[in-house]
């Protein structure tokens, strides 16, 4: 580090110093909250696809730091017809809320000062096959209900963990497509 470069405080593997002067550029310019992700998925017969993620819109340009695409699967199994190459696409809704909260409280506890020693989430989803193979337009297609347990390990008190996950709860991005519906427009390209 040279002598002109400012230290960077990292709390719970965070840069504190970058998470503040981001909030300070959006909150100076709103725009750059803007956000647009994209993804591309190619079926592989039965159950399994492949879907790649790379580039995306953010900040007021696109973003091009992953050389490589991300490449996630999903299969069904076989109770389900497929052959276990992967979770299932509920399944995989599990992992992006647990990893949505699991962003959510280290940074949000970095910003505060906690510092968290372990962080774990159980989660389980409840659905019913009657909606998904149309045997019952009563019953919805997707989860009915989800369920999600945590055990932190941090400095902080039960008050201010208790007000930690109640923020983040707030403003998680995928608790909040979960609870609340969102347009989805399916179209032939």
């Amino acid at each position: 580090m040279s002598t002109t470069e400012a230290p960077q405080h990292a709390q719970n593997g965070v840069n504190v110093d970058q998470l503040v002067q981001t909030v300070g550029l959006i909150k100076a310019d709103p725009a750059l909250a803007a956000f647009r992700f994209r993804a591309a998925n190619t079926w592989l017969g039965g159950g399994h696809s492949r879907t790649s993620i790379q580039g995306f819109w953010g900040a007021g340009a696109e973003d091009t730091s992953r050389e490589e695409p991300y490449v996630l699967e999903g299969d069904e199994p076989p109770v389900l017809l497929g052959a276990n190459h992967a979770p299932n696409a509920v399944e995989v809704i599990l992992h992006a809320l647990a990893s949505c909260l699991a962003v959510g409280v280290s940074y949000n506890a970095a910003a505060q000062g906690i510092t968290v020693r372990s962080l774990e989430f159980d989660l389980e989803g409840e659905l019913d096959l009657h909606g998904f193979l149309g045997l019952s337009d009563d019953v919805r297609p997707g989860y009915s209900d989800v369920r999600v347990t945590y055990r932190i390990d941090c400095d902080a008190p039960d008050d201010k963990v208790d007000e930690l996950c109640a923020h983040v709860q707030r403003t998680s991005p995928v608790l909040d497509i979960l609870r609340n519906p969102v347009a989805v427009t399916i179209a032939r390209a």
